[in-house]
Protein backbone atom coordinates (compact mmCIF):
# COMPACT_ATOMS: atom_id res chain seq x y z
CA UNK A 1 0.00 0.00 0.00
CA UNK A 2 3.05 2.55 0.63
CA UNK A 3 4.01 1.83 -2.97
CA UNK A 4 0.94 2.75 -4.11
CA UNK A 5 0.33 5.73 -2.45
CA UNK A 6 4.23 6.83 -3.17
CA UNK A 7 3.90 6.33 -7.06
CA UNK A 8 0.21 7.96 -6.96
CA UNK A 9 2.47 10.81 -5.15
CA UNK A 10 5.26 11.29 -7.53
CA UNK A 11 2.96 11.24 -10.40
CA UNK A 12 0.57 13.60 -8.74
CA UNK A 13 3.40 15.97 -8.39
CA UNK A 14 5.65 15.01 -11.27
CA UNK A 15 4.94 15.13 -15.21
CA UNK A 16 2.36 12.39 -15.67
CA UNK A 17 -0.55 13.49 -17.68
CA UNK A 18 -3.41 14.32 -15.30
CA UNK A 19 -4.84 11.86 -18.03
CA UNK A 20 -3.53 9.36 -16.64
CA UNK A 21 -4.32 9.94 -12.73
CA UNK A 22 -7.52 10.60 -13.86
CA UNK A 23 -8.20 7.59 -15.76
CA UNK A 24 -7.07 5.53 -12.66
CA UNK A 25 -9.00 7.06 -10.19
CA UNK A 26 -12.42 6.59 -12.70
CA UNK A 27 -10.64 2.58 -12.77
CA UNK A 28 -10.75 2.16 -9.10
CA UNK A 29 -14.56 3.65 -8.98
CA UNK A 30 -15.58 1.47 -11.68
CA UNK A 31 -13.75 -2.00 -9.81
CA UNK A 32 -14.77 -0.86 -6.66
CA UNK A 33 -18.12 -0.86 -7.27
CA UNK A 34 -18.26 -4.07 -8.41
CA UNK A 35 -18.22 -7.22 -6.39
CA UNK A 36 -14.73 -8.95 -6.45
CA UNK A 37 -15.00 -12.59 -8.07
CA UNK A 38 -17.01 -12.63 -10.61
CA UNK A 39 -16.25 -13.04 -14.13
CA UNK A 40 -17.08 -8.93 -15.43
CA UNK A 41 -14.38 -8.24 -12.29
CA UNK A 42 -11.86 -9.90 -13.57
CA UNK A 43 -12.37 -8.89 -17.02
CA UNK A 44 -12.10 -5.54 -16.37
CA UNK A 45 -9.41 -5.56 -13.95
CA UNK A 46 -6.62 -7.45 -16.37
CA UNK A 47 -8.06 -4.74 -19.16
CA UNK A 48 -7.25 -2.36 -17.22
CA UNK A 49 -3.81 -3.16 -16.95
CA UNK A 50 -3.08 -3.16 -20.54
CA UNK A 51 -4.77 0.38 -20.90
CA UNK A 52 -2.40 3.12 -20.29
CA UNK A 53 -3.84 5.16 -16.52
CA UNK A 54 -2.06 5.63 -13.44
CA UNK A 55 -1.89 2.19 -11.49
CA UNK A 56 -1.40 3.74 -8.26
CA UNK A 57 -4.25 5.88 -8.62
CA UNK A 58 -6.44 2.84 -9.49
CA UNK A 59 -5.56 0.30 -6.83
CA UNK A 60 -5.79 3.17 -4.05
CA UNK A 61 -9.38 4.40 -5.27
CA UNK A 62 -10.09 0.56 -5.58
CA UNK A 63 -8.93 0.06 -1.82
CA UNK A 64 -11.00 3.09 -0.65
CA UNK A 65 -14.39 1.94 -2.48
CA UNK A 66 -13.97 -1.47 -1.19
CA UNK A 67 -13.88 -0.32 2.05
CA UNK A 68 -17.22 1.89 1.92
CA UNK A 69 -19.14 0.12 -0.44
CA UNK A 70 -21.33 -1.92 2.51
CA UNK A 71 -23.00 0.99 3.03
CA UNK A 72 -23.73 1.80 -0.32
CA UNK A 73 -24.78 -1.76 -1.01
CA UNK A 74 -28.51 -1.59 -0.76
CA UNK A 75 -28.35 1.94 -3.70
CA UNK A 76 -26.42 -0.25 -5.89
CA UNK A 77 -28.91 -3.76 -4.87
CA UNK A 78 -31.71 -0.99 -5.51
CA UNK A 79 -30.44 0.14 -9.15
CA UNK A 80 -29.73 -3.41 -10.65
CA UNK A 81 -33.27 -4.58 -8.94
CA UNK A 82 -34.78 -1.82 -11.67
CA UNK A 83 -32.33 -3.08 -14.44
CA UNK A 84 -32.71 -6.49 -14.07
CA UNK A 85 -36.78 -6.15 -13.92
CA UNK A 86 -37.23 -3.69 -16.43
CA UNK A 87 -39.79 -4.67 -19.06
CA UNK A 88 -38.11 -3.74 -22.29
CA UNK A 89 -35.10 -5.90 -21.04
CA UNK A 90 -37.00 -8.99 -19.87
CA UNK A 91 -35.96 -11.24 -23.35
CA UNK A 92 -32.29 -9.81 -23.68
CA UNK A 93 -31.69 -10.87 -19.79
CA UNK A 94 -33.08 -14.15 -20.69
CA UNK A 95 -31.27 -14.59 -23.49
CA UNK A 96 -28.11 -14.32 -22.23
CA UNK A 97 -29.26 -16.33 -18.88
CA UNK A 98 -29.48 -19.25 -21.04
CA UNK A 99 -26.16 -18.55 -23.23
CA UNK A 100 -23.70 -21.11 -22.11
CA UNK A 101 -20.79 -19.18 -20.03
CA UNK A 102 -22.84 -16.14 -19.58
CA UNK A 103 -23.93 -16.85 -16.16
CA UNK A 104 -20.31 -16.61 -15.06
CA UNK A 105 -20.76 -13.12 -14.85
CA UNK A 106 -23.31 -13.46 -12.32
CA UNK A 107 -25.23 -10.82 -14.58
CA UNK A 108 -28.51 -11.73 -12.49
CA UNK A 109 -26.79 -10.84 -9.30
CA UNK A 110 -28.00 -7.03 -8.37
CA UNK A 111 -25.19 -6.00 -7.24
CA UNK A 112 -23.13 -6.96 -9.83
CA UNK A 113 -25.44 -5.55 -12.23
CA UNK A 114 -25.91 -2.47 -9.96
CA UNK A 115 -22.58 -2.04 -9.54
CA UNK A 116 -21.64 -2.34 -12.86
CA UNK A 117 -24.21 -0.19 -14.24
CA UNK A 118 -22.96 2.63 -11.31
CA UNK A 119 -19.36 2.39 -12.26
CA UNK A 120 -20.03 2.58 -16.05
CA UNK A 121 -22.33 5.87 -15.30
CA UNK A 122 -19.99 7.24 -12.69
CA UNK A 123 -16.38 7.22 -14.92
CA UNK A 124 -16.96 9.77 -17.07
CA UNK A 125 -17.34 12.22 -14.22
CA UNK A 126 -14.96 10.89 -11.93
CA UNK A 127 -12.51 11.33 -14.82
CA UNK A 128 -13.73 15.14 -15.46
CA UNK A 129 -13.73 15.73 -12.11
CA UNK A 130 -10.00 14.16 -11.32
CA UNK A 131 -8.80 16.28 -14.77
CA UNK A 132 -9.71 18.96 -13.15
CA UNK A 133 -8.73 18.81 -9.66
CA UNK A 134 -5.15 17.83 -10.40
CA UNK A 135 -4.12 20.73 -12.00
CA UNK A 136 -5.96 22.84 -8.80
CA UNK A 137 -3.80 20.55 -6.93
CA UNK A 138 -0.36 21.24 -8.19
CA UNK A 139 -0.26 24.46 -8.40
CA UNK A 140 -2.49 26.01 -5.81
CA UNK A 141 -2.44 23.37 -2.86
CA UNK A 142 1.47 21.91 -2.85
CA UNK A 143 3.19 24.79 -2.75
CA UNK A 144 0.97 25.86 0.78
CA UNK A 145 0.92 21.65 1.72
CA UNK A 146 4.87 22.30 2.11
CA UNK A 147 5.02 25.40 3.91
CA UNK A 148 2.52 24.08 6.50
CA UNK A 149 3.70 23.71 9.87
CA UNK A 150 2.08 20.23 9.58
CA UNK A 151 4.24 18.79 6.58
CA UNK A 152 7.66 20.47 8.63
CA UNK A 153 6.32 18.33 11.86
CA UNK A 154 4.75 15.05 10.02
CA UNK A 155 8.38 14.34 8.74
CA UNK A 156 9.24 13.01 11.97
CA UNK A 157 6.69 10.19 12.19
CA UNK A 158 7.91 6.65 11.22
CA UNK A 159 5.56 6.14 8.30
CA UNK A 160 5.84 9.38 6.70
CA UNK A 161 9.62 7.97 6.95
CA UNK A 162 9.37 5.31 4.73
CA UNK A 163 6.75 6.69 2.43
CA UNK A 164 9.08 9.68 1.81
CA UNK A 165 11.67 7.24 1.12
CA UNK A 166 9.66 5.30 -1.46
CA UNK A 167 8.72 8.63 -2.89
CA UNK A 168 12.24 9.53 -3.40
CA UNK A 169 12.82 6.19 -4.76
CA UNK A 170 10.14 5.96 -7.56
CA UNK A 171 11.14 9.07 -8.06
CA UNK A 172 14.28 8.69 -9.19
CA UNK A 173 13.02 6.00 -11.66
CA UNK A 174 10.91 8.52 -12.99
CA UNK A 175 13.62 10.89 -13.87
CA UNK A 176 15.22 8.85 -16.03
Amino acid sequence: MIKGLAKLIVALNGNQKRTQIAAGFAWGILLGFLPVGNVFWIILFVLSFFLTHNQGAKILCLALFKVIMPVLYPLTDEIGWMILNAPPLHDFFTYLYNTPFVLFTRFNNTLVAGGLATGIVLWLPVFALFCLLIPLYRNSMIPKILQSGFAKISAYIPIVQKIQKAIEFFDAFSDN
